[in-house]
């Protein structure tokens, strides 16, 4: 199967375990691979042949702005769930969302969370 890899999405939001997360929000980074039959568009250079990204990109950066999780956890699950809602032709996802600068007391790295869903899943 084909895969689309949308990657660095960065997005301002408010999901965090600690109430500061979701007053003052942080930056969250995601990146996402979807998986499509592209043999069509490849051959008809048509965009409604694909996935136009533009609408998976502005879905998950709306979903993260407005979204006050207390779990990244769940974040990445409802990115991920929009996805395969939203994407007929989408047959699995795989989401990746960082936390470029969580609020762990000496703690210089970041925090990933990885799903993989599938349609029949």
């Amino acid at each position: 199967m084909d895969c689309i890899h949308l990657t660095n999405i960065r997005c301002y939001g408010y999901t965090g375990y600690l109430q500061e997360e979701q007053v003052l929000g942080q930056w969250f980074e995601v990146d996402v691979k979807l998986w499509l039959d592209i043999s069509t568009a490849a051959k008809s250079d048509a965009i409604e042949d694909t996935l136009d990204y533009r609408g998976v990109i502005n879905s998950i950066r709306h979903l993260v702005k407005t979204a006050k999780f207390s779990l990244i956890e769940r974040l990445v699950g409802a990115i991920a769930d929009s996805i395969l809602q939203e994407c007929d032709r989408v047959t699995q996802v795989q989401v990746i969302l960082s936390k470029p600068a969580a609020p762990i007391p000496d703690f210089g790295g970041r925090i990933s969370i990885e799903m993989t869903k599938s349609r029949n899943s």
